[in-house]
């Protein structure tokens, strides 16, 4: 059996946990679900990598954060709790997991890519996101230019990662791009001088530097992004209901109390919203 950290997320059920870290068995109630077929029958798998504070991580036994809430919307729905799986960011980008069905969603702040849209189907966009650079306070790193000659981490298989190799690519390459692979350690490579900054998705970088006023964000870059969840290519009926939800979630007020509650503000974006992004060829973020 693969070797794969579980959390429930609505402890709404009774759960046995399985030794050796497996997938946990649950009994639910209620109606299954609008014609959706899950993969363990009354729970909604979602795979994601953690910690992606605020998006999802682990808060004593539970996982919580945005995107927790957001697909919980959809679990409310289909009457099931929502139970997190943990596994390495690439199996979710390359749809490995949900291929191997080892869950029913992809989830974690995914930038909607062409690449990536063709090995699972994209819910509507959820989120507006763009790179951010993360240096200690007083390193005040406000270009890329700044970093000729220093050391950048990223985390493996985001958007960050490729946005350094495509500047390196067109000036030389005289950017150290230093490899993390998750972003907790990306965050905590700058406040130990590991890197002179780190560059990934604005939101986790302005929720890390606000807990850890030693670092800021120095600078964003227009990437013109948007986060979708993902569902194995052809599940039409499980799309369905995460894109209605989201989509209800922006006229009922639940987005907005979700973005509110993580990020301390109300959003200045919303799904459904006119001001949409491209999807970008690059390929967390």
């Amino acid at each position: 059996m693969t070797r794969l950290k579980v959390w429930t997320v609505i402890p709404a059920v009774a759960v046995a946990l399985v030794a050796g870290g497996c997938v946990e068995s649950t009994t639910a109630s209620g109606p299954s679900t609008d014609g959706v077929q899950l993969v363990q029958s009354g729970k909604l798998l979602t795979c994601a990598h953690l910690p992606y504070v605020p998006f999802q991580y682990k808060d004593g036994d539970q996982v919580v954060g945005f995107d927790v809430d957001v697909v919980d919307f959809a679990a409310k729905k289909l009457n099931v709790p929502q139970q997190v799986v943990d596994t390495p960011f690439d199996g979710i980008q390359s749809g490995t997991d949900l291929d191997s069905n080892q869950c029913d969603v992809v989830a974690g702040a995914i930038t909607i890519t062409d690449t990536r849209a063709k090995n699972f189907d994209f819910t509507v966009p959820y989120f507006q996101a763009t790179q951010a650079l993360l240096t200690k306070t007083g390193n005040d790193y406000k270009t890329l230019e700044d970093l000729a000659g220093k050391k950048v981490g990223v985390q493996t298989g985001t958007t960050g990662e490729s946005y350094i190799k495509g500047w390196n690519a067109k000036h030389g390459g005289n950017i150290t791009a230093v490899a993390f692979e998750d972003s907790a350690l990306l965050e905590t490579a700058v406040k130990t001088g590991q890197v002179d900054a780190s560059i990934n998705d604005n939101g986790i970088l302005y929720d890390y530097a606000k807990k850890n006023p030693d670092t800021q964000v120095s600078a964003e870059f227009n990437t013109n992004e948007q986060y979708g969840f993902g569902v194995k290519k052809g599940n039409a009926a499980l799309l369905k209901v995460l894109n209605d939800t989201i989509k209800a979630s922006a006229t009922d007020g639940t987005y907005a109390a979700a973005y509110q509650k993580w990020f301390g503000k109300r959003p200045s974006w919303q799904p459904g919203d006119s001001t949409s992004a491209t999807p970008t060829t690059t390929s967390k973020g």
